[in-house]
């Protein structure tokens, strides 16, 4: 019997908007969801999710956060060993706002504005949280500008509808085959869960 539901692990929010849209698209349904608050938590436990994975499919996002590491191996660094075929360990390249943003046509029209301001491909923007929020500073529209852009003298790096906006966006105008064709991580992670999808849960 091939795999037909996840445990999901994922930093935040936007991570969890994300990946829900992925393993939809794929009729993959959610059992359970392990949300840690940044990757330290996600770090601690991958070992452990790794052994869980020889039962039950795990899907973890997480960020690369540093052009110094690479995706396999950070990968290496958390487990440390072999990788269960049914542990999907994936890896945003630099951070999940790249696979945001790589639906360039749906994200500039999102925002209002020019398409060409938006990179190609979006894994290589070295701080894409901090590259989408002075994209947002020149959105034409007022409503996104507040929703995304911190208040001046805020204590927080983003604005207060950040993550419900762009959760908003992704869930109902993000097209992932778009966007995997500028996010070469993204790609990669779909390819994954194409390949993986069909493997025998029985073991």
């Amino acid at each position: 019997m091939s795999i037909t539901n996840v445990i999901l692990a994922i930093e935040d929010e936007l991570g969890e908007s994300i990946s829900t849209r992925i393993l939809g698209h794929f009729d993959l349904e959610i059992r359970h969801t392990i949300r840690g608050k940044g990757n330290v938590f996600l770090r601690q436990k991958a070992p452990e999710f790794n052994r869980s994975a020889n039962r039950t499919a795990i899907f973890l996002l997480t960020d690369l956060d540093t052009p110094r590491d690479c995706p396999p191996e950070l990968i290496r660094s958390w487990i440390k060993g072999p990788i269960n075929p049914m542990f999907f360990f994936r890896v945003a390249v630099m951070e999940v706002e790249s696979w945001v943003m790589a639906d360039r046509m749906g994200f500039a029209d999102f925002l209002s504005i020019p398409l060409h301001r938006i990179p190609s491909p979006t894994d290589n923007i070295v701080n894409p949280k901090e590259f989408l929020l002075s994209l947002a500073r020149r959105s034409k529209k007022k409503a996104v500008r507040e929703a995304l852009v911190p208040a001046q003298g805020a204590t927080l790096s983003v604005g207060n509808q950040y993550n419900t906006l762009l959760s908003e966006f992704i869930q109902n105008h993000w097209n992932l085959e778009h966007a995997a064709a500028v996010s070469p991580s993204l790609k990669r992670t779909l390819d994954r869960l194409a390949h993986g999808k069909n493997m025998s849960t029985n073991r």
